[in-house]
């Protein structure tokens, strides 16, 4: 297991007795399937750490006392058709699961492969497995996918050079999403000149200047984009509360049409087979059961909204926020947008919920009750939205996340922008199409891709990298990180943000 920093795995490996003298029947295992697992997750040994540089030799590659636990020993594996160690070193057993020749030290006698995994399985069967989540027993092929998911997101960490525009308070939470080994490298701004590896370069879009994105994609070629991902928290980032999960996109960006992001590579290629959609379909009914959203659970009373009218809920947004810039199409401003929603709902009771980071005092975007009341029936600034959302007939957003957390609990939802969950087949689109997207996807097939393939999660009790199912379970129950100095500081400054408004107001 890699030692993530800071983390604190429930479950533990727990030996059995002495390995050696095992019958490899402890667990009804096919060791050549695990075999062929192994070697397809490059798993094993110190998998974590920088690799050794391979070399290829003209006889067969030998193995010093203790190399195979001291590095990655997958790029020598795969290097080498033949290796040199003792036939109980690990590095000896991964290489003959990858099926090379194994060669004994001192006369270099060929071992006998079938010997081999009849060790290998014996070592593997030596112990128990614990899911590292919540402490329950599992099989050793479950241990191996988990294993060889860390394995995923580690080599592709390696692959980033330094990450800039992270905010301190933030940079410890990101630091459990982006190890690779190490720590990994901030800076407030892209170096001047090159990677000299070749590696890339990483930002948080909103503290990196057009500019220096612009230079890095010309000077590095490779641009690295991180954001926060769509089960984040309990709690607003805007009051500096950590991200339990994070999107890194080496295409572009979720919220930004103007070009393909990895999420819609996803939506328009990937394969969703029916263990995926059943996932989905799973995650899907958990999280509307729970009144799970971005920032946490929230469920509400129903509210009982009277009547026969079509009830519409129109979501709020922040004014300066990226994908409202990026992706908001003809719409002006929050008021241009409740203008069109009264257009085209001339007899529907329209519901208004600002964003809560606006409500907050945090962020702008606020819309003047007066105004908002020359469109709207009801304004709710404080009424959680899962609560919303269960009462309402259809939600009309520009952009906003709301619109994806409406298809979740089965609602019509209308586009007046091109948010990434638009033209799909799953929504009434009011913006200019993007030619891009002309696959009609499932409900599964887009919550698989936007919650399960394309983030990263952190499970804030154990703090190790998770599956959305761990995170969900932990916001259900509300085992999430209490508020410190910083989260209670900046909520009194949002106190001291709207005061200051009312006042401005009154003036």
């Amino acid at each position: 297991m890699p030692p993530f920093p800071a983390s604190k795995p429930i479950g533990q490996p727990l030996l059995r007795k002495s390995v050696g003298l095992i019958p490899p029947n402890l667990q009804a295992i096919d060791i050549e399937e695990i075999a062929e697992q192994i070697t397809r997750s490059r798993i094993g040994g110190h998998f974590w750490k920088l690799p050794r540089t391979p070399q290829m030799r003209s006889g067969p590659f030998v193995v010093s006392a203790q190399a195979s636990v001291a590095f990655d020993p997958w790029p020598t594996i795969e290097a080498n058709p033949s290796i040199v160690a003792h036939c109980d070193d690990e590095i000896a057993l991964l290489a003959a699961a990858a099926g090379r020749s194994v060669l004994r030290s001192g006369d270099h006698h060929l071992y006998s492969r079938a010997d081999l995994l009849r060790r290998l399985s014996a070592h593997i069967s030596a112990f128990d497995y614990f899911d590292p989540w919540n402490g329950q027993p599992i099989s050793i092929p479950d241990w191996i996918d988990i294993l060889a998911d860390w394995r995923r997101t580690i080599d592709r960490n390696r692959e980033i050079s330094v990450v800039c525009g992270i905010a301190a308070w933030k940079r410890s939470a990101l630091a459990k999403h982006l190890w690779c080994g190490e720590a990994p490298k901030f800076s407030k701004r892209p170096p001047e000149s090159p990677s000299p590896s070749g590696k890339a370069v990483a930002v948080w879009p909103s503290r990196v200047s057009r500019a220096d994105r612009k230079r890095v994609r010309v000077q590095d070629g490779r641009l690295v984009q991180i954001e926060d991902g769509f089960i984040r928290s309990a709690g607003l980032g805007a009051r500096l509360v950590p991200p339990c999960s994070i999107v890194v996109d080496w295409s572009g960006i979720y919220y930004d049409p103007r070009e393909p992001s990895d999420l819609e590579r996803l939506l328009a290629d990937a394969e969703f087979g029916p263990d995926l959609c059943r996932r989905a379909a799973n995650l899907i009914r958990f999280v509307t059961r729970h009144g799970i959203t971005k920032y946490g659970g929230e469920r509400g009373t129903l509210l009982g909204l009277m009547g026969a009218r079509r009830k519409v809920l129109v979501a709020g947004q922040v004014a300066d926020d990226r994908s409202v810039r990026l992706g908001h199409a003809d719409v002006a401003n929050p008021l241009d947008l409740l203008r069109r929603v009264r257009e085209i709902e001339p007899d529907a009771y329209i519901i208004f919920k600002p964003h809560p980071d606006v409500v907050a005092g945090l962020r702008p975007g606020d819309v003047p009750m007066i105004e908002a009341g020359r469109y709207v029936d009801l304004v709710l600034p404080d009424t959680p939205i899962d609560a919303l959302l269960n009462d309402v007939d259809a939600v009309h957003v520009l952009t906003s996340l709301t619109g994806f957390e409406a298809l979740l609990r089965g609602r019509e939802v209308i586009t007046h922008g091109q948010p990434f969950y638009a033209g799909w087949g799953l929504t009434r689109d009011l913006a200019a199409p993007i030619a891009r997207r002309n696959r009609l996807l499932t409900l599964e097939q887009l919550v698989a891709a936007t919650l399960i393939l394309y983030p990263r999660y952190v499970d804030p009790v154990t703090r190790l990298p998770c599956p959305p199912e761990v995170l969900t379970q932990r916001l259900s129950v509300g085992m999430m990180p209490k508020s410190g100095f910083l989260q209670t500081l900046r909520s009194m400054q949002g106190q001291f943000n709207l005061v200051r408004r009312q006042r401005a107001k009154a003036l």
